[in-house]
């Protein structure tokens, strides 16, 4: 790994676990085994190296999350890998944490690779909702940017519900109801008349 990468990596963790005030640049340059003219030489300054932490961070969870929103399966099926997926929920997530950090929302080019992710988000979940009504999968009524929305905050919300608890169990719950509720939206069987 490359020095750029291995201080990138690490300022992706440190962001994820101190937030941007609590990530100086010696604990990055430590944490990276890097000195601070290869910090310096790389990047011009902690802003810099902290905006391409960010986009990484949203390149990442992009990738994650396509790759079940993408794979086999009914639309319901999709989704569900996605709530289901594997995470480290005591942790958060690496992107919607960043939304409580004043000094990412603050200034708007840490703000941006956020906003696009969560926006990105949404779309792609609305767009398999909106294919699992399509196909009849879902009831027709079911308003796909709604329903991704909902599947955004159910994830987001739940992940703050384990961090208070201490314990994944709420973040667990949160989201087999909203998988339950999902799958209560779908078409029952017709019984033929006998």
């Amino acid at each position: 790994m490359s020095t750029a990468d291995r201080l990138i990596e690490s300022t992706q963790d440190l962001l994820w676990e101190r937030g941007y005030v609590g990530t100086s640049p010696k604990a990055i340059q430590q944490r990276a085994g890097a000195g601070q003219g290869s910090m310096y030489h790389h990047f011009s300054g902690k802003p810099d190296l902290a905006l391409a932490a960010i986009r990484r961070s949203a390149e990442q969870l992009r990738a994650t999350a396509e790759a079940c929103l993408s794979g086999p399966g009914t639309a319901y099926d999709r989704v569900r890998a996605y709530l289901l997926r594997e995470r480290e929920v005591l942790r958060g997530c690496p992107i919607g944490r960043l939304t409580m950090d004043p000094d990412v929302i603050g200034d708007a080019a840490l703000r941006e690779p956020v906003e696009e992710t969560l926006d990105w988000l949404r779309a792609r979940l609305a767009g398999v909702v909106s294919e699992g009504v399509e196909r009849g999968e879902f009831d027709a009524g079911l308003d796909p940017e709604r329903i991704a929305a909902s599947v955004v905050a159910t994830v987001q919300g739940g992940y703050v519900l384990a961090r208070a608890a201490g314990s994944p169990a709420p973040f667990d719950s949160a989201v087999q109801g909203l998988l339950d509720l999902l799958a209560a939206r779908a078409p029952r069987p017709r019984r033929s008349a006998s």
